[in-house]
């Protein structure tokens, strides 16, 4: 029941509301530490906040020091492997080997311990009186604030991690307290987001990829007239919608020279997967709450919209869409090319971009821990408005694929 007690004196939802407090307090207290101590070469900046110390510091070296606060409290800081060789180049001098931990001189160890000593001494300032009723001298009871230390220098890229934990029963965060609503219910049925909107799939020769030209019309075998794909926060949502027959054009019409010439070699017989998607458009709220198997949605603005090419995710032509007999097509008006030129289209001064719009939108206790940040998230946001371009040379050769 105590422990129980202990785990959830601080909850995640708390912690949200505590974060505004946390960062006007500390980071420019740590700063002002380190710009004395080290004559402003370093910039520190505050990450994040946590009350689990193992997500912080899984497989990764740590430099620590246990600084005596009173008889009940500790403080702790930890500087990685990273941070430690960032600052001991800059004070003492680049050295010819490379950084050890495990090997970390006196009179590094001593610069080191002595900066986390200062910054002990500025921090104890926000300290309050401790409460003989909190809990106290458990691990739950601690804060910890990752701060990310670098140099000045913007040509130095360089960063490491900084973490200081302090006891909670020592501290007094202010929460964020609502002052009422801020929107009302009525405003959201209104509101717009931005949506991406997928017109349907084929199979495609690297041949004919590499031969697109202007005026080619691709047609999508898999497409329906009457039904598309809407994606929005990673849910894909079929709608059905009545064709605009105005952009009907009849099979003599689909341009295109030579499409499909006698291949040259095996490379040119493989297939891939194109798809053919609208630039991102806008769609109120209450649309998409109304949107309902079976229904039939007016998305009358999309026939006017760009049609981007994509092959694996690369944009490699875009259009205006068309339909030929039953199926979605595309007019191609941009190819682009390798290295980012396109062509323009006739009547056009400058090529269009095919990629996706971008709207709206302890006292004198050292010692090291060997743990390791886990790997963070790449690319992080896999951002859909970041188009890479399309390059012949991406495609391995798969058995499947001959």
């Amino acid at each position: 029941m105590l422990d129980e007690k202990v785990q959830n004196s601080i909850s995640t939802d708390q912690l949200y509301k505590e974060y505004d407090w946390y960062q006007h307090t500390f980071p420019p207290i740590v700063q002002e530490s380190c710009d004395e101590f080290f004559d402003n070469n370093f910039k520190l900046e505050l990450i994040g906040i946590s009350k689990n110390i193992n997500c912080l510091m899984d497989n990764e070296s740590w430099f620590v020091t246990k600084i005596r606060i009173n008889h009940e409290y500790d403080m702790y800081f930890r500087l990685n492997d990273k941070a430690l060789d960032i600052i001991l180049n800059k004070v003492l001098g680049q050295s010819k080997n490379k950084f050890n931990i495990n090997k970390i001189s006196e009179l590094e160890a001593k610069v080191i311990t002595s900066f986390n000593d200062f910054m002990f001494e500025h921090l104890k300032t926000v300290l309050s009186e401790p409460d003989p009723t909190q809990l106290q001298r458990n691990n739950f009871d601690l804060i910890h604030l990752t701060f990310i230390i670098k140099e000045v220098e913007e040509y130095n890229k360089k960063a490491g991690k900084v973490i200081i934990t302090m006891p909670l029963g020592l501290l007094k965060p202010e929460l964020i307290t609502s002052e009422g609503p801020k929107f009302s219910d009525d405003s959201f049925p209104t509101s717009e987001t931005l949506v991406k909107v997928l017109i349907g799939k084929t199979k495609f020769s690297l041949y004919d990829l590499k031969n697109l030209e202007q005026d080619d019309v691709v047609v999508f075998e898999n497409s329906n007239l009457e039904n598309i794909t809407l994606f929005i926060s990673g849910e894909e949502i079929p709608v059905n919608l009545n064709p605009n027959m105005d952009i009907l054009i009849t099979e003599t019409e689909n341009g295109g020279d030579d499409m499909g010439d006698t291949h040259k070699n095996i490379w040119d017989s493989i297939e891939v997967e194109m798809s053919a998607e609208f630039d991102a458009v806008k769609i109120s709220l209450g649309e998409l709450k109304d949107i309902e198997e079976g229904l039939v949605v007016d998305l009358t603005s999309l026939y006017d919209n760009n049609v981007t090419l994509k092959v694996e995710g690369k944009s490699i032509a875009s259009g205006s869409l068309v339909i030929v007999n039953d199926r979605y097509g595309v007019k191609i008006n941009n190819v682009i090319a390798d290295g980012g030129n396109s062509l323009p289209a006739k009547g056009q001064n400058a090529a269009q971009p095919a990629a996706e719009s971008n709207e709206n939108e302890e006292e004198g206790n050292d010692f090291t821990d060997n743990n390791e940040l886990p790997p963070e998230g790449e690319g992080s946001e896999n951002n859909d408005n970041s188009e890479e371009e399309f390059d012949y040379s991406d495609f391995d050769l798969e058995d499947e694929n001959i």
